[in-house]
C-alpha cells in the first residue's frame, strides 16, 4: 500500500503538469492574440477579438465626455484623456517658470519642457484618435455619427476642458479622409435630432431625459440601457440624415 509520502509526491508531480499545461496554453493564447492587429475593450472589462473583416454594414457611434466613443455594436473607446493625465505637471513646470528671466538659459529651458510635454498631451490625444477611425473606417461600410456643434459647446465653462481634451473636431476630421481612403460612407446626422431621448427598441419619446441621467428607461418597452449606447443604436437606425460622399 502506497505511503503518505509517495502520495503527496505524485499529487506534487500532478500539479506540476498541469501548472506547466496551463502555462503553455496562455501562451499560445498570447501569441494568437499579438497576431491580430486590432482589439477593443467592451462593457464587461473583457476585451473582444475585432478582425479586419467587414461584420456589420451600418454603425452608429456616440461621441462623449466620459467614454470617447459609445458603438452601437456595444463596444466602447475610452477616451485617453491626456490634458487630464499630465494637467498637474504642466501646472508645476509653468509655476516653476513664473519669477525666471524671459530670454534667459534657464528660461529657454523650462520653456523647452513645457513644449515638450504639451507635445506629449497632443500625440497621446492623436494616436487615440487614429486607432479609433482607423477601426470604424475599416470594419464598416457606413458610419453614422452626430453633427455636433463643437465650438458650441465649448462655450460650456463647466465642460469645455472636458470636451477640449477629448477632440471631437479632430476625430470628425480623421474619419472623413479615412473613409474616402477605405471606401466606407460616412453620414452625418441631423444635429437637432435627440438620439439620446428616443427609445432605440420602440421609439418612444422622454422629453425629461437630463444630462445627469446616466441609463434610458422606456416606460413603454420597459427597455433599460446605457443612454450612450441607446443613442448610439438611434444613430444607426436614423432615416433622416445628410450623407457625405465618401467611396473611394
Amino acid at each position: 500500500m502506497a505511503s503518505n509520502n509517495e502520495i503527496g509526491q505524485a499529487d506534487s508531480s500532478c500539479l506540476t503538469k498541469l501548472r506547466d499545461y496551463t502555462y503553455k496554453l496562455i501562451k499560445e493564447f498570447e501569441k494568437a492574440v499579438k497576431k491580430l492587429s486590432n482589439f477593443a475593450f467592451v462593457n464587461s472589462g473583457i476585451f473582444r477579438l475585432v478582425t479586419k473583416k467587414v461584420t456589420v454594414e451600418r454603425v452608429g457611434v456616440d461621441l462623449g465626455v466620459k467614454t470617447l466613443a459609445y458603438l452601437s455594436t456595444g463596444i466602447v473607446f475610452s477616451g485617453a484623456k491626456s490634458y487630464k493625465r499630465y494637467e498637474k505637471k504642466l501646472a508645476k513646470l509653468q509655476w516653476r517658470n513664473r519669477n525666471k528671466v524671459i530670454g534667459s538659459a534657464n528660461w529657454k529651458k523650462a520653456q523647452i519642457k513645457i513644449a515638450r510635454l504639451h507635445r506629449r498631451i497632443a500625440n497621446i490625444r492623436k494616436d487615440t484618435l487614429h486607432k479609433l477611425t482607423t477601426y470604424l473606417a475599416k470594419n464598416h461600410s457606413q458610419i453614422v455619427i452626430e453633427d455636433l456643434n463643437v465650438s458650441g459647446l465649448l462655450k460650456n465653462r463647466k465642460l469645455a476642458k472636458a470636451i477640449a481634451d477629448m477632440g471631437f473636431h479632430e476625430f470628425r476630421r480623421q474619419l472623413e479622409y479615412k473613409c474616402k481612403l477605405y471606401g466606407s460612407q460616412l453620414i452625418v446626422a441631423d444635429r437637432f435630432f435627440p438620439s439620446s431621448k428616443i427609445c432605440s427598441n420602440c421609439g418612444w419619446y422622454n422629453p425629461d431625459l437630463k444630462l445627469s441621467d446616466r441609463w434610458f428607461l422606456c416606460v413603454e418597452c420597459s427597455s433599460f440601457l446605457d443612454r450612450d449606447w441607446n443613442a448610439s443604436l438611434n444613430l444607426a437606425n436614423t432615416v433622416s440624415h445628410t450623407e457625405i460622399e465618401a467611396c473611394g
